[in-house]
This record gives structure tokens, C-alpha cells and sequence, in this order.
């Protein structure tokens, strides 16, 4: 046990020295500590004080999610059969005490008795608001529950995360599982560098030709710019089909979803909800579904016109120029991409020969070092793959926080982009020492080919300074409580503030010049070839809004309609009759791979996406009233939002940065709908 590396108490991970070996040991002492904590804490040795709970409890609980969150991390990056056979081990262990925790009657009482004792005045604000999330959080997590209603709601908790796990792997096996094996000629009109990546997987293989495969470096290219129709609707077929009805039984993820659909309901009906999504938007702005339902109704009336005309506009160009009369979903990606070209002479290709990894995050450092104040500097850590790189956060010399950066797609390494926070800031209360917060930035870009840096498309760069908005959000926090410092105890609703708001700094000419330099030539973008991307920003918006709204609101209706997860296919057509214009082939089956509501946190919550964006378009608006670099402004929005994190609510931090409650009309002139 001494050499476990799980139960390292050292400041950074060791995640090169993790084995799967190491980790039913780890968890297994790690839990015994907690569990002999918790039990120790509800007896009168520890006193009705904030203090002395964080003390006896938070610091080895801390510890046991710190060791799991490793796990879980390294399962989501670098999967491995044995990884994952030690993580579904593990699993269910922890999620019982997780559970135990939330719902302990007699912690729960404790805690009552704090928040009601005379010391409770001279608490922090962000200890107060620590304390009202924790009493709130008892409820949710079934502390008021008894006899057969607490044994069944833990079980649920338990059988949900097994269910979501299990999502999560079957779209990525059924991901990593296929190839598709042509010849070079067959992709005609793809870009040189996704032709490369292709010929050199199969080489790896010791096979001629190329290899393709359903990852989105891959993926979406090919459809986007392969002449060959047939191959792009093979391609599409194989993606939309993933970890469905249509491919390997034991990887089918229908019954999994219709199981985690009712049991999420029969978790709110024990808690005294009528829905999941009711009780969903507990902790959230949104104050209940028909409030979420109408918003995402009224976006998607104000995008149609937009995307009608986006439409009609798409299939007159794909007839006339491209011979495409009937226009499939695998097309329109192709056509999309063409019509771009056309209108505004410029393709995605091209501007992708600009946007060198090494140049995009030398920019971005630069950029963020002059908003907000602070340094990057590159570090050594041990790493999960040498890809990896390590970096901390200063400010006037003193460290902030720190961050690993994972940015290539690889096999074993699930699908998407995201920020997990692998440390958060805390005062702990057995040290008095200040742990600084570290997060993980991970994407899924396409990998360097030959002796060329990586390239990255104007969308991966969109991608990455989403992810890095929220590390900011994560790393730059200045409160000492765990529980609401950075991420932490934000609403889920607004969580995107920071993320989105960051995105809109790619459509800036003074930060997109100091991004680029030509693989080639070293020659920075041109200013005409910047105004013609500039003039596309809200090429076919209307067609994405109304997409961004049918998943949203499929997620409200299937978490808020009794009975909607037992044919969850027809729900998905239903919605698309009401939202989109768009038609989908019958095989389609993207729930089945939809990781945010099912296995990523966003269950009755994907509205949140177009919730936050009104946040974060006001937001930046300060920033286009003020200039781009204005510092006063960059402060501002550092102190009244990056710092302050979830010690107030995100409407207390919005206002307290703009002065007033937030408005529509900066997200409908962003998107070009106004």
C-alpha cells in the first residue's frame, strides 16, 4: 500500500505510475477512511460546528474523491479492458458511500444544527452559502427519506451510475470498433493532411490504402469534403447508427436509456417531484420546465425563418451547381462546405493551414495573460500520454493554479471535449495550508501528421477557447471553500457563462492575427481572408439554432413527459416534427450516443447550452462597448465572475459585472438574428 500511487498524498497526481492493480486497494482503504470518518462525525466527539465537521469529514472524503476522480479521469483518456474491469469494480462501492453521505439522517441533523446555532453569524459568505447548498443538497440526495424509500432510492443512485458508465462505453466501443478500408482515390476532394492521417493508420495496420474511422478528426472531413457521395453516406450511416438497435446487440444503448429514463423519474417521485426535470432545475436559475420549455420554444420560433431560408438557400446551390436534387443528410455537410466556398470564397481547409497548434496556444496564453492578469507557464507533471502537456497559473509571481492540456484524438480516449477539475481551491482545515485548483483541458483534435505541427480548423479553435473559459472559471477562483469555489456550487444552467463568453474573442481580427501563422509560410492570416470568415460567422445559424433546440428540447420533454423513455426513438421523431425542417433518414439514432444527458451531467439540463449563451453574449458585450483588450473591463469581469465562482448565484455575479439582469438581444445580433 505504501507505493500505491492512488494514495500518494503528493501535490500532482501520479498518473504515469497508476496501474489498474492499484486501484480496488486504494478505494477500498480510502473508503474505510471515510466511512470511519463519517461515523465518527455524527457522535458528540465533534461538535454542531462548521469547522470541526470540514475537519473531521471534508478532508477524508477529499481525499476519496480526489483517488476516484484519477480514475475516472485516466477511464475517460486512456481506456484500457483491464482500466475499465477495475473502474466497474469500484464503482458501485463508491457511489453507495457518496450516497450514504448525501442521505445520512444524523449528519443531516448536524448540519441543521449548525445552520441554527449562534456561531452560524460569524461564518463567511461563502461559508453561509457552502452551508445552504449543503442543507439543500441532504434533501435532494434523500436524507428526509425512510425505511423501504432511503433502501430504494440508494439503490437507484447506484444502479443509475452503473447504467451511465455503461453508456458511456458503448459509444465508445462501438467508436473505436469500426474502419472502413479504401483506396486512396475514393477520397477525392478530402484535405491532404486527413488523406495522410488515413494512409498512415492503415500502414500501422501494415495494409495499403487508408483507414477510416468514426473519430471527428476523421469523420467529419470526410463528409464535409469527400466528392464521393456513396462513401459519405456509408461513413453517416455507420456514425448515426452507433451503439443502436442496428449494431452489435451487447452494445446497444436502447434499453439502457429506457432504464435510466425511469428510474431518473422514479428518484423524483421519491423525493416528492413530479418529474426528473422538476427536480433537476432544483439547483438551477431556471425555476421550472415550463419556463425552460418556453424558452427553448420562443429561440426556436425566432430561428426559423432564419433557418428556412437557410435551407432553401442550401438545396437551390446543391441543385444547380452540385446535381444534388434530393438533398440527404450526408450531403449537406458536402454541400454546406461548397456553398461556403462560393459565397464567400474562402474554404474550411484553406483557413485551417493558418491555425498551427503551437501559434493558436501561444495566442491564446498571450490572451488570456492580458484579460486577466495572470502567466502561463509551461511545467513538467506526470502524464497519462505523452501528449500531454503540464502548465500552472501565476499571478504577480505567486501561483494561481494549474492545468493539463490533452488536445489529440487517439483510441481509447472518449469522443468530445471538456474541463474536469482535477483539484479544487480549498483553505483545508487539517493543514491550514491553501490547495490551489488544477483542472484537466482535454479535446479531441486531429494529431500532428509527419513532422507538421498539428493543424486545427476555426471550429477546434472555438473548441479550445470554450474548454479554456471553463479552466478559467475553474483555476482563476479566489474563494477558500471547496464547495463553492470556481465550478463548484455554480448552477448547471450557467455554467456555460465563462465557456461560451470566451468563444467570441475567435471572431476578433486582433486576437485571430496573433493565432495564426501559415504551416508553410509563417505568414500570419490575411485580413481579406479574416473578413470573408467574418462574413460567414453566421453562415446557416438558423439551421444550428434549431438544431441546438431539438436536442434541448427533447431532453425537457423526455425528463418532464410520464411515459417518454419507453419509445424513445419516437419521441426523437416527434420532436424533430415540431422543431426541425430539416428531414433526417429513418435509421438515425443520435439518443443513443447522446453522452450529455445520459452519461455527462446534463440530464433535463441541455437547454442550459442556449440559457448560458444569453449570459455570455451580454457579457461580452461590455467588452465590444469598452475594446476587446480594455483591462478595466477584463478586471471586472475577472473579479465579478472568474473569481467569485459559486459563492453567490450566477444572477448576483452577472449583475454585480454588467449592473443589470441580462438581455436577449446581444445573442440574437451575435447569431445574426436580429
Amino acid at each position: 500500500m505504501s507505493d500505491n500511487p492512488l494514495l500518494d498524498p503528493g501535490a500532482l497526481p501520479a498518473f504515469s505510475d497508476v496501474r489498474p492493480e492499484h486501484v480496488s486497494p486504494a478505494i477500498e482503504s480510502l473508503l474505510a477512511d471515510a466511512d470511519a470518518a463519517l461515523e465518527r462525525a455524527v457522535t458528540d466527539v465533534v461538535p454542531a460546528d462548521y469547522a470541526a465537521l470540514s475537519t473531521a469529514l471534508d478532508v477524508p472524503v477529499e481525499r476519496l474523491r480526489r483517488a476516484w476522480s484519477v480514475v475516472n479521469h485516466l477511464q475517460s483518456v486512456a481506456d484500457t479492458p483491464p482500466l475499465r474491469a477495475a473502474y466497474a469494480e469500484n464503482l458501485p462501492r463508491v457511489t453507495d458511500f457518496m450516497t450514504r453521505l448525501g442521505a445520512d439522517d444524523r449528519l443531516y441533523a448536524k448540519y441543521k444544527a449548525v445552520a441554527q446555532g449562534p456561531g452560524v453569524a460569524s461564518l463567511s459568505t461563502d461559508r453561509r452559502q457552502a452551508l445552504a447548498h449543503a442543507l439543500r443538497d441532504f434533501v435532494l440526495g434523500g436524507a428526509e427519506l425512510q425505511g423501504a424509500a432511503r433502501e430504494r432510492f440508494a439503490w437507484i443512485q447506484e444502479r443509475c451510475a452503473e447504467l451511465s458508465q455503461k453508456f458511456g462505453e458503448h459509444v465508445l466501443d462501438a467508436t473505436d470498433g469500426y474502419a472502413l478500408y479504401v483506396e486512396e482515390a475514393e477520397l477525392r476532394g478530402v484535405p491532404p493532411d486527413v488523406v495522410q492521417a488515413a494512409r498512415d493508420r492503415a500502414a500501422a495496420e501494415g495494409r495499403a490504402g487508408c483507414k477510416l474511422t468514426l473519430h471527428d478528426p476523421c469523420f467529419r472531413p470526410v463528409l464535409q469534403y469527400a466528392d464521393d457521395r456513396a462513401l459519405r453516406e456509408r461513413l453517416y450511416a455507420a456514425h448515426a447508427r452507433r451503439a443502436s438497435e442496428f449494431g452489435l446487440p451487447e452494445l446497444d444503448n436502447t434499453p439502457l436509456m429506457r432504464e435510466l429514463v425511469a428510474l431518473r423519474q422514479e428518484e423524483a417521485a421519491l423525493l416528492g417531484h413530479s418529474s426528473y426535470a422538476h427536480l433537476s432545475l432544483v439547483p438551477k436559475m431556471a425555476k421550472d420546465p415550463e419556463q425552460v420549455l418556453g424558452f427553448v420554444r420562443d429561440l426556436a420560433r425566432r430561428a426559423r425563418p432564419f433557418a428556412e431560408r437557410d435551407l432553401a438557400d442550401l438545396k437551390a446551390f446543391a441543385a444547380r451547381e452540385l446535381g444534388l436534387n434530393e438533398l440527404q443528410a450526408w450531403d449537406r455537410p458536402y454541400a454546406s462546405e461548397k456553398l461556403m466556398q462560393s459565397r464567400y470564397a474562402f474554404s474550411s481547409s484553406e483557413v485551417k493551414q493558418y491555425f498551427t497548434e503551437p501559434r493558436v496556444l501561444e495566442g491564446l496564453f498571450r490572451l488570456i495573460e492580458t484579460l486577466f492578469d495572470v502567466a502561463i507557464r509551461p511545467d513538467q507533471a506526470p502524464t497519462w500520454h505523452d501528449d500531454v502537456r503540464f502548465f500552472r497559473v501565476e499571478r504577480a509571481g505567486q501561483p494561481v493554479g494549474a492545468f493539463y492540456l490533452d488536445l489529440h484524438a487517439r483510441l481509447g480516449k472518449h469522443a468530445g471535449a471538456w474541463m474536469d477539475d482535477a483539484q479544487s481551491r480549498w483553505l483545508r482545515p487539517d493543514t491550514r495550508q491553501l490547495q490551489l485548483p488544477m483542472a484537466h483541458l482535454v479535446c479531441n483534435f486531429a494529431p500532428p501528421v509527419g513532422d507538421r505541427p498539428a493543424l486545427l480548423t476555426h471550429d477546434d479553435v472555438i473548441t479550445l477557447f470554450h474548454e479554456f473559459g471553463h479552466g478559467l472559471h475553474h483555476m482563476l477562483t479566489q474563494v477558500d471553500e471547496a464547495a463553492v469555489a470556481g465550478i463548484a456550487g455554480v448552477e448547471w444552467d450557467a455554467a456555460e457563462l465563462p465557456s461560451q463568453f470566451m468563444e467570441n474573442f475567435c471572431w476578433e481580427w486582433d486576437v485571430v492575427r496573433r493565432l495564426t501563422a501559415h504551416v508553410d509560410t509563417g505568414e500570419a492570416l490575411p485580413r481579406e481572408l479574416f473578413d470573408r470568415m467574418t462574413a460567414a460567422r453566421n453562415f446557416q445559424s438558423g439551421l444550428q439554432m434549431l438544431r441546438h433546440c431539438e436536442f434541448a428540447l427533447f431532453d425537457m420533454r423526455l425528463h418532464v413527459e410520464p411515459g417518454a423513455g419507453a419509445d424513445i426513438a419516437a419521441l426523437a421523431d416527434a420532436v424533430r416534427r415540431e422543431v426541425s425542417i430539416v428531414q433526417m433518414p429513418p435509421f438515425l439514432r443520435y439518443p443513443n450516443s447522446f453522452s450529455h444527458i445520459f452519461d455527462g451531467g446534463y440530464a433535463a439540463g441541455y437547454y442550459g447550452y442556449a440559457w448560458a449563451e444569453v449570459l455570455s453574449a451580454d457579457a461580452y458585450s461590455a467588452f465590444e462597448e469598452a475594446g476587446v483588450f480594455d483591462p478595466a473591463t477584463g478586471r471586472r469581469y475577472r473579479e465579478s465572475i472568474l473569481e467569485t465562482g459559486g459563492s453567490r448565484t450566477a444572477m448576483e455575479n452577472f449583475v454585480a459585472f454588467r449592473g443589470r439582469e441580462p438581455r436577449l438581444d446581444a445573442l440574437l445580433r451575435h447569431q445574426g438574428m436580429s
